[in-house]
């Protein structure tokens, strides 16, 4: 049961310091600028991380194994950081960005798993959607 739970644990508890973070940066600073350092910071990281992980890995070879798919990342994770400092900076909440953004992820990704995974698109998913598009309503009502 660990086993299925950290993973969750781990990506809630990382994205609420992310978001403390992205709220946290100086106003006038460049977020590119900002993802400069973080970006190295994380590659040392995911360097460090690999080593420690695969003893006597070889990180060169594990590159051979790429596809297009990090590449990809790399560029997407950049609109997912600059998109919410910015958010944080034109004045969202800390306690609504994420929940709208998530809500609104929610929902795309449903049908993303129907068309591109032949996952079920079942009553209880379109009802979810329905719920996730009503709360949004509500958190946004002013």
């Amino acid at each position: 049961m660990i086993n299925y739970i950290w993973p969750i644990a781990l990506v809630v508890l990382s994205n609420t310091v992310y978001q403390i973070c992205a709220k946290a940066l100086p106003g006038g600073l460049n977020p590119f600028a900002s993802l400069t350092v973080t970006y190295l910071v994380a590659a040392a990281a995911s360097a460090g991380f690999f080593f420690l992980s695969s003893r006597g890995g070889n990180l060169v070879r594990e590159y051979g194994k790429l596809n297009w798919a990090p590449f990809v990342l790399g560029i997407v994770i950049i609109g997912l950081e600059v998109g919410f400092i910015y958010a944080y900076k034109n004045g969202w909440q800390v306690s609504t960005a994420s929940v709208v953004q998530s809500s609104f992820l929610a929902v795309v990704l449903i049908f993303v798993g129907f068309l591109l995974y032949h996952e079920a698109l079942t009553w209880n998913k379109l009802l979810g959607v329905a719920v996730c598009l009503a709360g949004l309503a509500i958190i946004n009502y002013k």
